[in-house]
């Protein structure tokens, strides 16, 4: 089966998404013409599990530019838009996804993507990895290995590499400079208060952001947090990261603390649990709760059922809850990726850094996967260092280059050459 979707004839509108991503990445598009030109997929079978809008879409059009029959599949059911999986499938690409899909269907749909029988695979979160490993145990030999997205992702590669899991090699994309340092911090910073803000329509100036995590994707959320006029609080349990927020202007504190004081709460740890009925109960009335991290456990909506007397869809993608204390409590996009379940995701220009990195990052698999062994790898220096430069390149920007003469300076141990 080619595809699996919900309507095909929202396909003009989500080819008209796509247009508007693809002059406004153009790094992906210098890759897509090095593809174009040396086919480093040919004949081979590939599927994306990636959040499924305009940007990933036109991954999906890069890596077949580079010769790959392309299927692609939804990481979260809340973040596929239906008129991008369409034009998609219009254009030619397989696809197995639709909007707010049950657990038992988007199980189904990675089920289908995956009887493609395909050669390599990007991933977001780890869940297609998860499944080739469990319950397709079949084609782990026909896989030759892929590229991961985010955190939680990698964090989970890491666990099946430590227990001799893992049966084919894996790029931890989510670990190359050019990712983390833009679209962890500018692209979730960003998106996660866009997706805040469209979906409540209420100021945040004035008001007192909670922030629990402070790694790249913290620092991208409390840093526009600010910029906005918020106080902001941070909750760690990493001591070094504790006092990098400190130092950087914001306070610190426990959630027990935090959760008095919170007008929004946003957790971005990649943990479980992380808000829990013991702060509920303390939070003020009108709180605001979302999740910026890969998978909805962060906020603990189970008990968050348990102790309300009352819950009502109080607006598209906000859920009140009421306490027997009396506050109303209010839960965003089901503790889901709010950026992604309530809004579009990163800016187009900061995933054109990160899909280029998942291209080339691809293509070095595709390349030496005979030389590699199961494990996780990181990005190459190289490719890293390439999409950073082509970013400059495509803003008419140039840099420095090291003389020869510095070069071995910067070598150099002794003092005559010093």
């Amino acid at each position: 089966m080619k595809y699996t979707i919900r309507d095909l004839t929202l396909a003009p509108e989500g080819q008209r998404k796509i247009d508007w991503v693809v002059p406004r990445m153009q790094v992906l598009n210098m890759v897509r013409k090095e593809f174009e030109k040396n086919q480093p997929f040919a004949g081979k079978k590939i599927v994306i599990c990636l959040h499924l809008e305009a940007k990933t879409a036109y991954l999906a059009h890069v890596i077949r530019a580079g010769g790959a029959e392309v299927t692609v599949v939804a990481s979260n059911p809340l973040s596929t838009q239906d008129d991008i999986v369409a034009a998609l499938v219009q254009d030619g690409i397989g696809a197995h996804a639709w909007y707010n899909a049950t657990e038992e269907e988007f199980n189904h749909h990675l089920q289908l993507a995956l009887d493609t029988e395909p050669d390599f695979i990007i991933d977001d979160g780890g869940d297609l990895v998860s499944t080739l490993h469990t319950t397709r145990p079949e084609l782990l030999q026909k896989v030759k290995g892929g590229a991961e997205e985010t955190t939680t992702g990698v964090l989970r590669l890491h666990s099946m590499a430590r227990d001799g899991a893992l049966k084919f090699p894996m790029v931890a994309v989510n670990d190359a400079q050019c990712k983390y340092l833009f679209d962890n911090r500018y692209g979730t910073g960003q998106s996660v208060w866009d997706g805040i803000m469209r979906t409540t329509n209420l100021v945040v100036a004035g008001k007192t952001a909670v922030v629990a995590g402070y790694g790249w994707c913290g620092k991208g959320v409390a840093l526009r947090a600010k910029g906005l006029g918020a106080r902001v609080i941070i909750c760690e349990v990493d001591p070094i990261k504790a006092n990098e927020a400190l130092m950087d202007g914001f306070e610190v504190m426990p959630m027990i603390e935090a959760a008095l004081y919170g007008d929004f709460f946003i957790t971005v740890t990649g943990n479980r649990d992380i808000v829990n009925k013991e702060h509920f109960v303390l939070m003020k009335s009108g709180a605001i709760m979302c999740n910026a991290g890969h998978f909805d456990v962060e906020v603990n909506v189970a008990q968050l059922k348990e102790i309300a007397i009352s819950e009502r869809v109080a607006r598209a993608n906000i859920t009140e809850y009421t306490l027997p204390g009396g506050q109303h409590l209010y839960l965003l996009a089901e503790g889901r990726l709010v950026n992604l379940a309530a809004g579009d995701g990163h800016p187009a220009e900061v995933m054109d850094m990160t899909f280029a990195l998942q291209a080339l990052s691809l293509e070095y698999v595709a390349l030496n996967y005979d030389k590699l062994s199961p494990g996780v790898y990181q990005v190459n220096r190289e490719i890293d260092e390439k999409v950073a430069l082509l970013r400059l390149k495509s803003l008419g920007l140039s840099i420095d280059k090291l003389t020869n003469e510095q070069v071995e300076y910067l070598a150099s141990w002794s003092s005559e050459e010093s």
